[in-house]
């Protein structure tokens, strides 16, 4: 979609048009669009009669083409590796043997993230996170937890952030044993080997946003570095909008050996984790169950990624994470930002917290064997799509809300205006409140407030940004204000 789609028209004329921009500026930036009444509903397969086009997904553009292109599975399959031949990286193992153990593995992505920010030009900043976790939930004696950081500078929007994870430490079937050898090969050296080959391409790549790619320590103990890191960033003021663990994402072939190779589950909460009392209150009044704002990240990403330059299907799962699990998203989750965790499409639980050994003939053991480099790349693709659509479009529209100072029969949006230098306007998407997805998109101009003639009753609406490229953000849903 380009730019040219954001002062669509309606096709007739009406007592209600859009203003037109000079008309907006005097009227303190307020539109008014005119719109049939509904037809009949939907079917599966078609969207609603009413305003707008249908929606449809943000094509790749040129440059982030060449970058999914250069995502390399020789290179992360040294990754995974590597960090499996360190023989246990778990939380609680040796900080100081160059060889073996957590600290081992610690330096030696610091030294990779570290090369990678020599390409950088000075954008991206590199440090090892550090701090003593006291005697907690299997963390039996005071222990130094240290997450590995990258941080990629926005140029223009340097506040607005967005980050990606993996985890780097390891367990086997007891998860206090810090000596047995622990490769943790999918669980999780394939999601650092993706933070890894995404620092690797964007160093050198130029973003409007922040992105922080991180290894984070001390999940399998209890997201111990993935809450420090969300905490630093919450002292720090940081904007975070969106945030991704990528988490076992090294493998599509399930335990009874079936395979799905195309495929990637993104889990994303619905009543967001981080409600507060007075919120729940406003969602049991006026719906929304299925539109937190992680919700809306996840249909970003599929709307942006599922193409033919990743090959891949994101099955978004309308949960916060596997049944009674989690992973670190959830560490972000809890500060209130929106954020979602990737993991391969079927679980084979032989090669997960495991202890490495051949038992009645079978392998058991999270080893680099069992891992698909090929697949891994694909996840990465995924993950690329979605960062760099992300912090190069404008951000999500703040303070987006449904006007109810009177109770009229179309709906009142109004929202804050972005100050992204490359912004071009907003548009309004709707669907039936039976639908999972945006169906219809109306263009709106640079403008802070519309009218629309359609009931709040009947449908769900949601704003979102447009760059001059074409680039959208994810959508606000909005709530109820005056």
């Amino acid at each position: 979609m380009g730019s040219d789609d954001i002062g669509d028209r309606p096709t007739r004329s009406t007592r209600r048009t859009f203003l037109s921009a000079s008309a907006a500026a005097t009227a303190a930036t307020a539109a008014t669009v005119a719109v049939p009444a509904l037809a009949a509903p939907a079917t599966a397969d078609a969207p609603p009669a009413g305003p707008g086009r249908a929606t449809r997904a943000q094509r790749p553009d040129r440059e982030l083409r060449d970058l999914l292109r250069q995502v390399d599975p020789r290179r992360i399959e040294a990754i995974v590796r590597r960090l499996a031949a360190f023989g246990t990286r778990h939380t609680l193992s040796s900080q100081d043997d160059p060889q073996r153990g957590i600290g081992a593995a610690r330096d030696w992505i610091f030294a990779r993230l570290q090369e990678y920010a020599a390409t950088s030009g000075g954008r991206m900043t590199v440090e090892l996170q550090s701090y003593i976790q006291e005697p907690a939930s299997r963390i039996p004696t005071a222990t130094r937890i240290t997450n590995v950081v990258a941080t990629l500078r926005g140029q223009t929007s340097p506040n607005r952030t967005y980050v990606v994870t993996g985890h780097y430490d390891s367990r086997v079937t007891d998860v206090m044993d810090a000596v047995s050898d622990a490769p943790g090969a999918d669980d999780d050296a394939s999601g650092v080997a993706v933070v890894l080959e995404l620092a690797r391409l964007m160093a050198s790549r130029p973003t409007a946003a922040t992105i922080v790619f991180a290894a984070v320590a001390a999940e399998e103990q209890g997201l111990y570095g993935s809450a420090y890191l969300a905490q630093q960033l919450k002292a720090a003021g940081a904007d975070v909008q969106g945030m991704f663990s990528d988490d076992i994402v090294g493998s599509s072939t399930a335990d009874d050996g079936t395979r799905d190779p195309y495929a990637v589950r993104l889990f994303a909460e619905g009543v967001p984790t981080a409600e507060t009392p007075a919120e729940a209150s406003t969602r049991q009044s006026v719906g929304g169950e299925n539109d937190s704002s992680s919700r809306q990240l996840a249909r970003f990403v599929r709307d942006v990624a599922e193409n033919d330059s990743t090959g891949m299907r994101v099955r978004v799962i309308y949960r916060r994470d596997r049944y009674l699990r989690g992973s670190d998203h959830i560490s972000f989750l809890r500060e209130g930002w929106p954020a979602a965790r990737f993991t391969e499409p079927n679980e084979d639980f032989a090669h997960q917290h495991q202890d490495v050994r051949v038992q009645d003939g079978q392998q058991f053991g999270d080893l680099p064997e069992f891992c698909d480099f090929g697949y891994i790349a694909r996840v990465a693709r995924v993950n690329a799509a979605a960062l760099w659509s992300l912090a190069q479009a404008p951000g999500t529209p703040k303070a987006a809300i449904i006007v109810t100072t009177d109770l009229t029969n179309n709906t009142t949006l109004r929202w804050q205006r972005g100050d992204e230098p490359d912004l071009a306007g907003y548009e309004v998407v709707w669907r039936e409140t039976t639908a999972a997805e945006w169906q219809r998109v109306i263009g709106v101009g640079d403008v802070t407030e519309v009218s629309i003639d359609l009931s709040k009753d009947n449908v769900f609406f949601g704003i979102r940004a447009v760059s001059r490229d074409g680039l959208r953000s994810p959508v606000a849903f909005p709530r109820p204000g005056s």
